[in-house]
C-alpha cells in the first residue's frame, strides 16, 4: 500500500522525532505517511480533518482523553479506521479492554521497532484487503443494479397486454432462473383486420447477459421478418436463421416455435426449429403432442430450409407452448418435473382460464422443486381458441 496515512497518538514529546527517525526509509519510499497527536482529543480532531487516515497507533495512558476512550470514539465516528494500541507489558487488563473495543493488534512498551514494523505491515495488509473487498462489493453491487435494470427492461420487452376476446384467450409467463434469462415469448397481429395472429416461444442457449442480448436480437428479427411480407413461418425462420448465423462468433443458438393462427378458421400453421413439442388439449378430452420438428435450432448452420405444417384448432381447444425449463425443473435428488406430470396437469386443469392454468402449473413446479434452485428459465404460453368456425 503506497502512501497510507498513519496517525501516532502519544503524549511523550520525543515520540514524533523517534518515529520519524526509525521509519525514515519507509517515509522516504512513501510506504506510509505519519501524522501525530498528543492525546485522544487532538487525535479525533486530526481524524476529522484528514478522513484518509486509515491506521491509528495509540498509547493507552494519556491526559485529557486516554486510549480506551479514543477507541470508543473511533468505533462510533470513524469505523473505517483500524487502531493498534500501545501499552506497558504488564497492563494486560487494558490490552484486553482495548481488543474488546476493536483494536486490531497491540505492541508493548518499551517498543521493539522490529515488532512494530511487522505489526504495521500486517495491519496495512489487512487494510488493503478491506479496501479491495469494499471495491469488489461496490463493483458487485453495481453489476447487480445493472442486472436488475436489465431484468426490468427484458420483462418490459415481453408483451403483457394478453388477448382475451370472443375469438381467443391468451396468457404467458416467463420466470428467469437468474437475474436475466434467454427465454422469450411473443405474439402479434399479422394484418390490420386482426384475423391472423403470430405466436412465438423460444429458448436461447446459455444464460445471463449474452443470452439476454441474443434473445432481444432473435425476437426483433422474428418480428421484422414476420411483419415484412414473409408468407409462411418456415420462410420466416429460414431468414431469421441466416441472419443469426452470420457473425455468430459465440456459437449461440435459439430453439424456436413460430406459428400463425387464422382466427376465422382455427388453422395453425407452424414451424418448429428444435423446440419442445407443444401440446394441443382438445375440448373433447384428447391431448395431442405436436411432435413435428422442421430443423435444428436457429443460428447453428446457415442456409437451412425450414418448412411448416398445419393443425386445426376447434372451438374450446387449448394450445400450450413451453420451454424445457418446465419439464426439466429439478428437485434436490435430481428428479425432473417431466412431460408426463405436465400433460397430467394440463388434463387436470384444462377447464381453468389460461392465466389460472399457467399460474397453477407454475405453482406446482415450485412445490415440486421444494426450494431447490433452478438452472433454467421457465416459460409457458397458452392460447384457447374460442371462435366458431365460419363457413
Amino acid at each position: 500500500m503506497i502512501g497510507t496515512k498513519i496517525l501516532i497518538v502519544d503524549d511523550e514529546p520525543d515520540v514524533e522525532v523517534l518515529m520519524t527517525q526509525r521509519f525514515r526509509r519507509q517515509l522516504r519510499e512513501k510506504k506510509f505517511l505519519l501524522s501525530f497527536a498528543r492525546n485522544g482529543i487532538q487525535a479525533l480532531d486530526v481524524l476529522a480533518k484528514e478522513p484518509d487516515i486509515r491506521l491509528v497507533i495509540s498509547d493507552i495512558n494519556m491526559p485529557e482523553m486516554d486510549g480506551l476512550t479514543l477507541l470508543r470514539n473511533i468505533n462510533e465516528k470513524f469505523p473505517d479506521v483500524i487502531p493498534i494500541i500501545v501499552s506497558a507489558y504488564g497492563d494486560m487488563n487494558n490490552i484486553r479492554a482495548a481488543m474488546n473495543l476493536g483494536a486490531f493488534d497491540f505492541v508493548t512498551k518499551p517498543i521493539n521497532f522490529e515488532d512494530l514494523n511487522v505489526t504495521i505491515d500486517k495491519t496495512l495488509n489487512h487494510i488493503q484487503s478491506l479496501i479491495d473487498a469494499q471495491r469488489t462489493k461496490s463493483r458487485l453491487e453495481g453489476i447487480l443494479h445493472e442486472l436488475n435494470v436489465a431484468s426490468e427492461i427484458q420483462q418490459s420487452i415481453l408483451p403483457r397486454n394478453f388477448i382475451s376476446d370472443s375469438n381467443i384467450e391468451m396468457f404467458a409467463k416467463m420466470t428467469a432462473a437468474k437475474e436475466i434469462g434467454g427465454d422469450f415469448y411473443d405474439f402479434f397481429w399479422l394484418d390490420e383486420q386482426n384475423s391472423k395472429l403470430g405466436i412465438v416461444i423460444a429458448d436461447v442457449s446459455g444464460k445471463g447477459v449474452p443470452a439476454a442480448l441474443f434473445m432481444t436480437v432473435s425476437r426483433t428479427l422474428i418480428r421484422a421478418h414476420a411483419n415484412g411480407g414473409t408468407k409462411t413461418p418456415g420462410e420466416c425462420l429460414t431468414k431469421v436463421n441466416n441472419a443469426l448465423q452470420k457473425d455468430n462468433t459465440n456459437m449461440m443458438f435459439v430453439t424456436t416455435f413460430y406459428g400463425t393462427l387464422d382466427i376465422k378458421s382455427g388453422l395453425l400453421t407452424y414451424c418448429n426449429a428444435g423446440h419442445n413439442p407443444p401440446h394441443l388439449v382438445r375440448k373433447d378430452g384428447q391431448i395431442e403432442t405436436i411432435k413435428k420438428i422442421h430443423g435444428m435450432a436457429l443460428g447453428v448452420m446457415e442456409d437451412l430450409d425450414y418448412k411448416e405444417d398445419e393443425v386445426t384448432l376447434n372451438e374450446g381447444d387449448l394450445f400450450f407452448l413451453y420451454t424445457d425449463g418446465v419439464t426439466e425443473a429439478e428437485t434436490a435428488d435430481g428428479s425432473f418435473y417431466g412431460d408426463v406430470r405436465l400433460t397430467s396437469n394440463l388434463d387436470k386443469y384444462r377447464d381453468l382460464a389460461v392465466s389460472e392454468l399457467i399460474n397453477t402449473i407454475r405453482s406446482d413446479i415450485t412445490n415440486f422443486a421444494a426450494g431447490w434452485p433452478q438452472s433454467d428459465d421457465i416459460t409457458m404460453l397458452a392460447v384457447r381458441y374460442l371462435a366458431r368456425k365460419q363457413n
